[in-house]
Parts: C-alpha cells; sequence; structure tokens
C-alpha cells in the first residue's frame, strides 16, 4: 500500500504541474507568432498604430512568459525528486532533447524577448522585427524539442537496451528526432497554440468593442485573430488527423479505449459519435457510429481492421510471456562482467517491459501463474471513460473554434463586427482553448497508461525510493506555489487588460521575461 501511494502522489504532483505548465505554453506560442506578424505589417506600412498594438499584447505575452519560465523549471526538476528511477533508465535517452531545448530554444527565446521589450527604442524597425521572430522561433523550437523527448515516451524508437548497464541507450538519434509521432504531436500541439492566441486577441477586442474603448486597435487586432485563428483551427483538426493515424499504428490500445472499441470490429472500422461506455459489460451502450470513418483515420485504408481491447489484451498476454523470457535470460548475466545475452533471448527483449508489469504483482516474476500474467495484461486497459469523453469534448470544441473564426472572418470582412451577440460569444469562448489543450494532453498521457515509456517502463516502476509523506509534503507545496502564481497571473492579465493599450509598461514586469542567463 506504501508504494501504491507513492505512485499516486507522483503522478498526481506531476499531472497537476504539468497541467498548469501547460496553461501557459499554447499561449505563448500562439502571441509570439501573432506579435511578429503585426510587426512585419508595421515595417511594411509604417503606420504607427500596428506598434501599439504590437508593444500592447507583447505587454500581455511578456508576463504569461515570465508565468510559464517559473512553472516549467520547477516541473523539470520532479524528475530527479519524484522519478529517480525512470531517470536512471532513460536519462541517456530522455535528457538529450532536454538539453538541446535549453541550450537552442529557451536561451535564444529568453534573451530575444529582452530585446524585443528593451529595443524599441535601440534597433532599427527591420532589426526589431527580426528580433520579434527570433522570439517566435525560439518559442517553437522549444515546443519542438519538448515533444521530441514527450513523443519518445509514446513511441520509444531509435534506442536500445544495454544488458550490461541495464539501461536504454540511444541507437539512433536520427530515429529519435524523426519519430512520427514527433512529427505529428509538434504540428499538432503549435497548431492548438496558434487557435489559443487567435482566440485571446479575439476575445480582447471583442471585449474593447462592447466598453466601445480602443476601437482601432481592437478591430485589427480582430481581423488579424480570425484569419489566423481560421487557418489554426482547421489545421488543428487536419492535423489531429495524423495524430490519429501515428496512434493507430504505434498506440492501439490508446485508440480502442478512445473509442470504447472491446471487439475489433470488420474493417473499415465506424467511428462512435456519441454512446455511454460501460467497462464493466464491456460495451458501449446506445452508440452513435459514423460508417468507416474511424479506419480511415486509424489505418488509411478500407482493408485493415482496427483491434478491440479484448484482442490487445490477448497479444498482451503473449508479449508478457515472451518477455519473461528476456528477464530470466538477464537474470543470468548478475554478476558476470562480460557476459552476453544468449542469442536465442535477444528477440525477446522487445517484450521484456511487459514482463516488468507483473512487478505490480509479486517480486518474484519468473514465477508467475497464468492468473497473474493475464491480471498483468489487463492492467494495460486504461480508463476507457476518460479517454472516450475527454477525446470527444476536446473534437466537439475543435470544430466550434473553426466555426466561430470563420464567423470572425466574415463578420470583419464585411465591417460587421459591431453584432453584440457575436462580441458577447467570443468573449465567453476565451477560456475553451484552454480547455482543449488540456483535454488534449489527458487523452495523450493518460491513454499511455500504465506505461511511463510505452510497452518499456511501467509507471510504477519508475518512482524514486523515498517516503510518500514527502511526496505529499512537496505536492502541497506546489500546489500552495502555483496557486499564488496564478493569482498573480490572473491579476496582472486583468488589469492590463483594463487598463488598455494606453497602459504603462512598468518595468519590474518586463525584466522578469529577459532571465535566460
Amino acid at each position: 500500500m506504501h508504494e501504491i501511494d507513492i505512485v499516486t502522489l507522483s503522478r498526481l504532483q506531476f499531472a497537476l504541474t504539468a497541467l498548469y505548465h501547460f496553461l501557459f505554453v499554447p499561449l505563448t506560442l500562439g502571441l509570439s507568432i501573432l506579435l511578429a506578424i503585426m510587426e512585419t505589417v508595421y515595417v511594411m506600412t509604417g503606420r504607427t498604430i500596428w506598434r501599439d498594438m504590437v508593444k500592447f499584447w507583447g505587454t500581455l505575452f511578456g508576463i504569461n512568459f515570465a508565468m510559464g519560465v517559473a512553472t516549467g523549471i520547477t516541473m523539470e526538476f520532479q524528475f530527479g525528486t519524484n522519478w529517480a528511477y525512470y531517470s536512471h533508465y532513460v536519462g541517456d535517452v530522455f535528457g538529450v532533447p532536454l538539453a538541446i531545448e535549453g541550450l537552442m530554444a529557451f536561451f535564444l527565446e529568453g534573451t530575444f524577448v529582452g530585446l524585443f521589450f528593451f529595443g524599441w527604442d535601440r534597433m532599427s524597425k527591420r532589426a526589431h522585427m527580426i528580433v520579434t521572430w527570433l522570439v517566435a522561433i525560439g518559442s517553437n523550437l522549444s515546443a519542438l524539442w519538448i515533444l521530441v523527448a514527450n513523443a519518445w515516451m509514446q513511441n520509444p524508437v531509435g534506442t536500445i537496451f544495454n544488458p550490461q548497464t541495464m539501461r536504454m541507450e540511444v541507437s539512433s538519434f536520427f530515429d529519435v528526432l524523426f519519430n512520427p509521432v514527433a512529427q505529428a504531436k509538434f504540428v499538432h500541439t503549435v497548431s492548438a497554440g496558434y487557435v489559443t492566441g487567435a482566440m485571446f486577441m479575439l476575445s480582447i477586442g471583442a471585449y474593447y468593442l462592447l466598453r466601445g474603448r480602443h476601437t482601432e486597435i481592437a478591430r485589427r487586432s480582430i481581423t488579424v485573430a480570425a484569419s489566423f485563428g481560421l487557418a489554426s483551427a482547421l489545421s488543428v483538426v487536419v492535423l489531429g488527423d495524423e495524430s490519429g493515424y501515428t496512434a493507430g499504428q504505434n498506440q492501439k490500445m490508446k485508440i480502442a479505449a478512445i473509442e470504447s472499441m472491446w471487439e475489433t470490429e470488420a474493417a473499415p472500422a465506424p467511428f462512435t459519435l456519441v454512446g455511454i461506455p460501460d467497462s464493466k459489460a464491456q460495451t458501449t451502450h446506445y452508440a452513435v457510429q459514423i460508417p468507416w470513418a474511424l479506419g480511415l483515420v486509424a489505418t488509411r485504408s478500407l482493408h485493415l481492421p482496427v483491434e478491440g481491447i479484448k484482442d490487445l489484451v490477448s497479444q498482451a498476454e503473449g508479449r508478457i510471456r515472451n518477455g519473461l523470457v528476456a528477464y530470466r535470460a538477464l537474470a543470468t548475466l548478475q554478476g558476470k562482467a562480460g557476459a552476453t545475452l544468449p542469442h536465442e533471448a535477444e528477440p525477446a527483449m522487445r517484450d521484456l517491459g511487459y514482463a516488468l508489469l507483473l512487478k505490480g504483482i509479486r517480486p518474484d516474476i519468473e514465477n508467475s501463474t497464468d492468473a497473474e500474467i493475464h491480471q498483468a495484461a489487463m492492467s494495460t486497459i486504461p480508463n476507457v471513460g476518460v479517454l472516450f469523453w475527454g477525446f470527444r469534448f476536446m473534437v466537439g470544441l475543435g470544430f466550434y473554434f473553426i466555426a466561430l473564426f470563420a464567423l470572425a472572418f466574415y463578420l470583419s470582412s464585411w465591417r460587421r463586427l459591431d453584432r453584440k451577440w457575436f462580441l458577447r460569444a467570443a468573449l465567453l469562448s476565451l477560456p475553451l482553448p484552454w480547455v482543449a489543450a488540456e483535454l488534449g494532453w489527458i487523452v495523450a498521457e493518460y491513454g499511455r497508461q500504465p506505461w511511463i515509456i510505452d510497452g518499456v517502463l511501467p509507471t510504477f516502476l519508475g518512482v524514486s525510493d523515498v517516503p510518500a509523506s514527502n511526496v505529499l509534503l512537496s505536492l502541497a507545496g506546489f500546489v500552495l506555489f502555483y496557486s499564488t502564481l496564478a493569482a498573480v497571473d490572473l491579476y496582472l492579465m486583468i488589469k492590463y487588460v483594463r487598463m488598455g493599450p494606453d497602459a504603462p509598461k512598468p518595468n519590474a514586469i518586463l525584466h522578469v521575461p529577459a532571465r535566460a542567463d
């Protein structure tokens, strides 16, 4: 029970800090590109209103960036405090993209953020525009390397297990970098960030028009947000299809759980639009399905099946038994310097992680019974209800964003932005991109369970060997610290939005983002 408490608390702490940190990431991604676009318009036209827009939205970007830095740095320390065995087991792989992110992206972004704020009167217009674009590029590069690391946890390619060190090592950095899951996650995630930035600008612009304040800046901001947001929202849906395909190839259990699909459907499989998943009865009640849709997304074919949960559990049982062959072979190497793995055991190494699932049932896993192997195989089923509804709410919000931005684009094109019903709808939609982004991360990360590295290392084995009270104490500290930051962030954002583009730019706010030394 003590060990379970440590795992639960460690997972809860990382989930809370990651979800909180991701409140700031999408807005940083979206606003950085929008700032660069608006400053490019300023340089091309010479109209000072565009410079005023860049400075105003840049102030809000600076507040958000500072909070993102504070939450991101503290989150990474948990790999050493709460997930020590994970860091030991895969640190040689996972640490590489994180190190590159810090050296290549974070320092670039942080340095040029300082130039962005303090270089207006010290640089030419074109030079400052280049700086703004470099801030945007740095933000996107940071997301790229973080997502390369995360994608490897979802699809661990380009690595091998070293029986001598009992650790994972990089065998092909090229494969790690160009992991198809990383590519799909990167374009999908940054597009979602662009939607967040566009919605933020659209909603604040709507607020000003409803109040009759700063109307010239508000109208231009809505026009930029509408066009950029529409393109981004369409991209999210299109690129989400690519994410579905990569998951269908590499994480079949995640797809089956998202669909609450217990039986393998005949090709091409239908997509369940709505229904009531029932894990106990292993069925979905009142399912409304779209023929062929799931098969086309997950397999991009009309003849390949999408495997159901029951068949995947049966496959997991076979992989557990095969993994036990590798586990027993590794046990014979203990204490024998220079000994090599028997040739006949090498093919079984790919299933070693599945055998490790038995560690959650008994320590001497080589003596596991058939019932215990079946129990371990059943543990590969994630929480079907959470994934089923989380995915559908996320997708529903995605289509809502397309409709809202299309309407905004139409109204701005025909100069009809005075429609109050639209402005109220735009203002009330402000928090929705964050809801969709958090749901996306829940589906991606919760759907990987019970793995911390899919098929390689179970989550419960990755935790540190520390008292549960220590984790509980640090969890309480994080909740207090992050709640304080949330209050500060909301206060500053609301304050400077209410003050508007004419607000002074206090150095106390602008000094924080330049922290990259």
